[in-house]
């Protein structure tokens, strides 16, 4: 294994580059800042005034992130065709997304909604449903936070950073996100803003040389891919190769469509998009976004690229274990010269950064607006909100570098997986719930819990042969277990979570409006879906006053 000496000058530019991007974070604070950043709209969602070019980067930086930089390449070299489900799910979802989207920032924008589960605890007049809300997205993104430290972890192990002791081999980590902790509790959104200029910018840079120079290096692509097919040919795994087979189809089809569903779900994409100045901000946005996923069709060939340079992945954590997130760095550290390989790195460790503040800071703002303001301080001015998201967005760093330190990465990749099923849940009452009122809140709370339920039973019979656990092992659920014949088809559980969800949810609905129970009111109205950039904004509703707001009466229900 290599040492710290032979990799001298990829860590001093590493270095540099990271401390140039720290730096900008802390001068955030004072770019576009209104007089008193004392408020959830200026800490935690930039002012809600950042144009077309901002916005890009900044919800292309949230969603493309460190992460994705060395797990979908290293997911192609593992196992082939099937890791280039990123791909069409990133496609997928744009146009989806530009019909929802729109109205979800009218509505806030009008009201002053934050969060999602502002919209749904609104919407539906049910503080007991924005918390499962809430809830949701904040164990959804925790892991998801984690992950962008296996990215910086792959860097540096791949630079021999590395230490005997735990403590020594997660130090330089807890370094780079005590000084993402200092600068996101000063400048907030704008911090992630202002830096994913850089983060994208290094990144395009880096891969466009590594598809010019690496398949000439490597003697074309046709060498490229005998290589992968060759290696895959030989592999004990029927469902590896370049191309899908019957084994495979329906779990990538069902993994694709469902992490589609998923992406702007998460609370995170949605600040972003909340942060924007205007509908036509996002209009543009969800149309120049697939400018990404051709950036992630060319990662994703680094996988393929690794295979046939001969790439062997560092070993992990466990006696006799591989880490595949190395595959990348290993690739760039053999292949360029160590001042090129320092840029690639430095852009991977940037690019942790920027979706790491907007995920804790989307965390905190959940934290903030629909616990503590709704439960333990309905009377708390902006000052003390804004307070309680900058030392709520602190505790969740400190919960992702936990999460590193104290469990195997391989077990942290998982619980990213299941945080998309979890995250799923939350469908029927933020998307659908923007286009209609029709679900019953019962409803929607009892199709949250099947969901859920359903979901971890499936991922509770979902084994992990690399790592030996019986359990949570993936999302891949085989349909034998459902009772069909063909053992070999998976499907992504997720997607079948999320239409017993569906299912439930409207069954209980009619069940509910039959029996004439309650359903509480809706303080939207029809045109607070289109107001846009100029519009004046409504005043927050007044929190109910019934000891118990879901039993409110409520008027017939009725589509936005």
């Amino acid at each position: 294994m290599s040492t710290m000496g032979d990799h001298v000058t990829e860590i001093v530019i590493f270095t540099l580059l990271f401390l140039l991007v720290s730096g900008m974070g802390f001068v955030a604070a004072r770019w576009r800042a209104p007089n008193d950043m004392a408020h959830l709209d200026e800490w935690g969602l930039g002012g809600r005034s950042f144009g077309g070019w901002i916005t890009w980067f900044l919800v292309g930086g949230d969603l493309y992130t460190a992460y994705t930089f060395v797990a979908v390449p290293a997911l192609l070299f593992g196992a082939g065709a099937a890791g280039f489900f990123a791909v069409p799910y990133t496609i997928i979802i744009y146009p989806l997304v530009f019909l929802v989207l729109v109205r979800l920032w009218s509505v806030s924008h009008r009201h002053g909604f934050v969060t999602p589960a502002d919209f749904v605890r609104s919407r539906f007049q049910s503080p007991t449903l924005a918390l499962l809300i809430a809830i949701t997205g904040i164990v959804a993104t925790m892991p998801y936070i984690a992950l962008q430290l296996v990215g910086i972890e792959a860097v540096l192990k791949t630079m021999g950073v590395t230490g005997d002791s735990a403590l020594a081999r997660h130090l330089p980590i807890i370094i780079a996100f005590a000084i993402l902790a200092a600068y996101t509790y000063q400048s907030g959104l704008r911090a992630p803003a202002l830096i994913a200029f850089v983060k994208d910018t290094l990144i395009y840079i880096v891969i466009l040389v590594a598809i010019i120079y690496l398949p000439y290096k490597l003697g074309g692509w046709g060498k490229i891919f005998d290589a992968a097919d060759a290696k895959f040919d030989a592999s004990p795994n029927p469902n590896d190769g370049i191309l899908l087979n019957a084994g495979n189809q329906w779990q990538y089809i069902t993994l694709a469509l469902g992490s589609a569903l998923a992406l702007f779900l998460y609370p995170h994409s949605l600040t972003g998009v909340l942060a924007s100045r205007s509908r036509d901000v996002i209009k543009r946005n969800m149309s120049a976004l697939p400018a990404y996923s051709l950036l992630l069709g060319l990662i994703a060939l680094l996988g393929f690229m690794a295979i046939a340079a001969g790439v062997t992945p560092l070993p992990g954590a466990k006696e006799g274990s591989v880490d595949s997130n190395t595959v990348v760095p290993l690739l760039f550290d053999q292949q360029f010269p160590s001042w090129f390989t320092g840029i690639a790195f430095a852009a991977i460790g940037i690019g942790a950064l920027v979706p790491a503040a907007i995920m804790s800071i989307a965390a905190a703002n959940l934290f903030t607006r629909n616990i503590y303001k709704e439960y333990l301080k309905r009377d708390a001015t902006p000052a003390q909100e804004a307070n309680v998201s900058k030392i709520t967005s602190l505790v969740v760093k400190v919960g992702a570098v936990a999460c590193i330190v104290f469990l195997d990465p391989q077990f942290s990749i998982d619980l990213q997986l299941i945080g998309g099923v979890i995250i799923l849940q939350t469908l029927p009452a933020v998307a659908l719930g923007i286009y209609t009122r029709w679900f019953h809140r019962g409803g929607l709370i009892a199709g949250w819990a099947a969901g859920m339920l359903l979901g971890f039973w499936m991922l509770w019979q979902i084994p992990n042969a690399a790592t030996g656990r019986a359990h949570f092992g993936g999302s891949a659920f085989a349909l034998d277990k459902f009772g069909f014949t063909d053992s070999k088809t998976t499907v992504y559980v997720g997607l079948v979570a999320v239409a017993v969800n569906l299912l439930v949810a409207a069954l209980v609905t009619l069940a509910l409006r039959a029996g004439k129970v309650p359903d509480g009111g809706d303080d939207t109205q029809p045109d607070d879906y289109f107001a846009d950039e100029g519009d004046a904004r409504a005043s927050v509703p007044a929190q109910p006053t019934s000891t118990d707001p879901d039993l409110d009466p409520a008027p017939s229900p009725k589509t936005a």
